[in-house]
């Protein structure tokens, strides 16, 4: 039924407002390089979330303990990576206005990696919405899709705004970008080193 499409739609738009390391580094990226630049690496998640999706249905509600861990620990180090890059950003704010180097398929390539080392998505596919993709797809295929079409054509257009908004704020004047610059290498500093934490203590358990 129609059902599956709403509960994609809602769950679609829970997954984009959750505040975490990938839509920071959306953010980052928006105001680093506007909008129009940063809006393809919305997709970040079509192309990620396949393996993800697959690995969480069939390991449904028993995920390894160790992958769980060892995804905590390679997502934070990553997120620290893409830290330091807006920190050196940040520190360079004028230098790196005037070149930036990224091209957009690595603006692309370091958001679907960023997905991909991120236990979230793992965990929601797992727990919350991987159940109910089985279910509907159990039921018949049809109702399967609707729930994806709903649940990424939300997730992919939140993205997308998020980022118009960021990279419209970047246009209220190099001291506000550089202010929002800073801070959003600070979350992302802070959300690489609670990952980092949350490995090295599970696997020290």
């Amino acid at each position: 039924m129609w059902l599956y499409l709403l509960q994609g739609i809602g769950y679609g738009l829970i997954a984009a407002s959750q505040p975490g390391p990938f839509q920071t580094y959306l953010i980052s990226q928006a105001l680093i390089r506007g909008w129009k630049r940063t809006l393809p690496a919305a997709l970040a998640p079509l192309i990620s979330d396949g393996p993800i999706i697959l690995i969480s249905l069939l390991a449904l509600s028993q995920v390894p303990v160790w992958l769980q861990r060892f995804l905590y620990v390679a997502g934070g180090l990553f997120i620290l990576y893409l830290a330091y890059g807006a920190f050196i950003t940040f520190r360079d704010f004028e230098k790196q206005m005037i070149t930036a180097e990224s091209t957009d398929q690595q603006s692309v390539l370091k958001a679907v990696l960023m997905n991909i080392f991120n236990p979230s998505p793992y965990i929601f596919w797992t727990l919350v919405t991987g159940p109910i993709l089985l279910k509907g797809w159990r039921e018949t295929p049809v109702n399967g899709i609707r729930f994806l079409a709903g649940f990424y054509v939300t997730l992919i257009g939140s993205l997308a705004a998020i980022i118009l908004v960021f990279g419209t704020a970047a246009r209220l004047g190099p001291m506000v970008n550089r202010v929002l610059l800073g801070f959003s290498a600070i979350v992302l500093f802070c959300f690489g080193l609670y990952q980092l934490w949350l490995g090295i203590s599970g696997i020290g358990n």
